[in-house]
């Protein structure tokens, strides 16, 4: 069962690879250039400049060289380390990720250097995908890269999902939040993005840096109210919050700027493609299949304990699938730590999961990433089954204890259930995926 998981997610993470995905919606005849359905005639601009943040950003300028050949003037991308690629002009900047580090500024400063020059007859093109946010760091004036990682490191401790986490980071940021098209107008920008956040809000993925931003400082500052952060804050992250909503300084630019005047945003990739994608491959494999949904959000252990109840209910009634089944959702959870052990939100997953199926026959659940990373750690995600529970304790290891200290990685570790597959340079979500009994 645990190859036959395996098989259903490489089938969801191929149907989002980057290059392909890029060239389904970029094409070039001659001097003609169309991006989904759009035609733009290269003769009319100067040149063309790449630039671009996440996890896919390499791949995703890859396609680009291809497509753009002589017409590509110069490029530069912000990847996570070891997410890098040989490219023949666009430039890789290798930076931290999911805490911005140093290297992260320097490319953010790099690629507002390359588009402060552009004018109206110059093309840029913006690649966006997962990760884009803690890659491109460029803090906001009177702030310091030590104030944004600080901020970064609470609101991922404190539970906050990605839609919170990118509505501070962008009015933290002189980059974000549509700041990037302002800087390179009055130029033409395509954005092209893979998407990694819960129904493909453009101005929340990569904290959206070439579309109107929708978030403002006071939205910011409720989220640092919500989770009770105002006391751990550095001084100068909270002043610039407190003085935004005091209207002391500029909020981001909005709907209608004349930033976004020339302007095309194109989604070429999604959660929802990927999860497609697994359903089509468990159908092939003989599965009754069922998408829960491509829109799960919330606590990691709640949504684990919803998916094992399915679980037994396909066992008791056969609903809402019968056996062999396959169910499958996607979207992101969040973990809040309270232990200071080591995982990432698809192997909390899972090792919760495993606790409410012990003893099921002929039942396994895949939690993985989509980027092949999950947290700080060198695995996907991992596999847990009804037999999960009973031989932890054979090694002794106790499930509800590494839960409570959130060391699930050390868990599945020592079963042999991760799931590692190295980077995948794309980047959706997480794909989960429930299997019951076996097709004939």
């Amino acid at each position: 069962m645990k190859a036959t998981a395996r098989s259903i997610f490489e089938a969801a993470v191929q149907a989002v690879e980057p290059e392909a995905a890029v060239r389904r919606f970029v094409q070039r005849q001659g001097t003609a250039l169309v991006v989904d359905r759009q035609s733009y005639r290269l003769q009319d601009f100067d040149g063309v400049t790449v630039v671009g943040t996440g996890k896919a950003a390499a791949p995703m300028a890859a396609a680009l060289e291809g497509v753009l050949g002589q017409f590509l003037r110069a490029g530069l991308v912000t990847v996570k380390y070891g997410h890098g690629q040989p490219l023949r002009v666009v430039r890789i900047q290798e930076a931290g990720h999911p805490v911005p580090d140093g290297n992260g500024q320097k490319g953010a400063s790099a690629i507002l250097d390359l588009v402060k020059p552009l004018g109206a007859r110059d093309l840029l093109f913006c690649l966006l995908s997962g990760g884009g946010s803690a890659l491109l760091p460029c803090p906001a004036d009177g702030l310091t890269l030590e104030d944004k990682q600080q901020a970064t490191r609470q609101l991922l401790a404190c539970g906050a999902d990605i839609e919170e986490m990118n509505a501070v980071r962008k009015h933290l940021s002189a980059i974000k939040g549509g700041q990037l098209a302002r800087a390179a107008a009055p130029a033409t920008v395509i954005s092209l993005v893979l998407s990694d956040v819960i129904g493909d809000r453009l101005d929340v993925i990569a904290s959206g840096p070439a579309v109107p931003d929708k978030s403002t400082f006071g939205e910011a500052a409720g989220i640092i109210d919500r989770y009770g952060l105002w006391a751990t804050l550095p001084p100068a992250v909270v002043r610039r919050l407190r003085d935004g909503v005091a209207g002391k300084v500029p909020d981001t630019p909005k709907p209608g700027d004349p930033a976004f005047a020339r302007t095309q945003t194109v989604i070429v990739g999604s959660n929802t493609l990927a999860i497609q994608a697994a359903a089509a491959r468990a159908r092939e494999l003989g599965y009754h299949t069922l998408i829960l949904s491509s829109f799960m959000e919330g606590e990691t252990r709640e949504i684990a304990r919803a998916h094992a109840a399915v679980a037994r209910e396909i066992h008791h009634s056969g609903n809402p699938v019968p056996v062999p089944a396959c169910v499958l959702s996607g979207g992101e959870t969040t973990v809040t730590l309270r232990g200071d052990g080591k995982g990432g939100r698809n192997q909390e997953f899972a090792l919760a999961a495993a606790q409410d199926i012990a003893g099921l026959p002929d039942t396994l659940i895949l939690s993985a990433g989509t980027d092949g990373t999950d947290g700080p750690t060198d695995a996907a995600g991992a596999f847990a089954d009804g037999t999960t529970v009973a031989r932890g304790l054979e090694h002794g290891l106790d499930a509800g204890d590494c839960l409570r200290r959130n060391d699930s990685y050390h868990f599945f570790e020592r079963l042999g259930d991760l799931l590692v597959t190295g980077p995948t340079r794309t980047n959706v979500m997480d794909v989960r995926i429930l299997l019951v009994g076996h097709p004939r």
